[in-house]
């Protein structure tokens, strides 16, 4: 990138950054020389040349933000208003990057700074994987669980809801299976987390599926010979208890009343 004509100097931008890198050679050469209160000159020294080439354009112009997604860069952005006019050279960039991976949305960050007037910031996204339920209030989770605080659960209809303490923490196994089982995922309105131990799956028809506290998966699996055979799915049963191995047992619903998934389980 050509850098701009220096303003109000005699100078052109190549010597301007030319004496630029100079002052900070010769500040480096100082701290090696005199050791912590060198540091502490050539730090004096980076600000000092911050401030006078602040006349020359070197000032924070414009913010490129790559790898974020609209939502994550509207954060990343709020977080880098304050950047904005300020000496470029000045910039602590190990702060900037901090105040980045600090945003929800990001995982890592990596900041650059193309002179004379551009902050570069490129990130690696932690990806939405679900709302979460817990107290009644709606959350935005990565793979991990963690939360998004900057991401507004409404925007994110497509996301499955996961219900209940201790549901974000182990939500990644059982949606992975879910959504290998296109018949079932089509179906499911929520998973609930019972005493922090198993899964409630329900779904939009107002039917539950118990699954066991272990081997999960074995259960799944029994369901969907149960559906191949007799399309369970769509009998309009209000529960369907897997939790005992090879023993499945059947409810048909008394109500045409669809409840709501609540915490904790039926």
């Amino acid at each position: 990138m050509k850098l701009r004509a220096a303003r109000g100097v005699g100078l052109s931008p190549k010597i301007a950054v030319g004496a630029a890198g100079g002052i900070l050679v010769l500040g480096l050469v100082v701290a090696l020389a005199t050791g912590h209160r060198g540091a502490d000159l050539a730090d004096s020294m980076t600000q000092a040349l911050a401030t006078q080439t602040t006349g020359m354009g070197f000032t924070v112009q414009e913010i490129h933000v790559a790898g974020a997604t609209p939502a994550g860069e509207e954060a990343i952005r709020a977080v880098l208003a304050p950047a904005k006019g300020q000496a470029i050279l000045g910039l602590d960039l190990a702060l900037v990057r901090a105040g980045v991976e600090n945003v929800g949305w990001v995982e890592k960050a990596k900041v650059v700074r193309l002179l004379p007037n551009t902050l570069m910031v490129e990130v690696k996204e932690r990806g939405a994987l679900a709302v979460w339920q817990k107290n009644g209030r709606l959350m935005v989770i990565d793979g991990a669980g963690r939360t998004i605080p900057e991401a507004d659960p409404a925007a994110f209809p497509q996301l499955p809801l996961v219900v209940g303490q201790g549901a974000e923490a182990v939500a990644g196994d059982i949606l992975k299976s879910v959504a290998s089982r296109p018949r079932l995922k089509s179906r499911v309105e929520a998973l609930v987390r019972v005493d922090e131990r198993r899964w409630d799956i329900h779904l939009k028809d107002g039917s539950i599926i118990l699954l066991p506290a272990v081997d999960e998966e074995s259960a799944l699996i029994e369901l969907d010979l149960l559906d191949r055979r007799d399309a369970i799915l769509e009998a309009g049963l209000e529960r369907i208890d897997l939790r005992e191995p090879g023993a499945p047992a059947f409810r048909r619903r008394q109500t045409a009343q669809v409840a709501a998934p609540v915490e904790g389980g039926v």
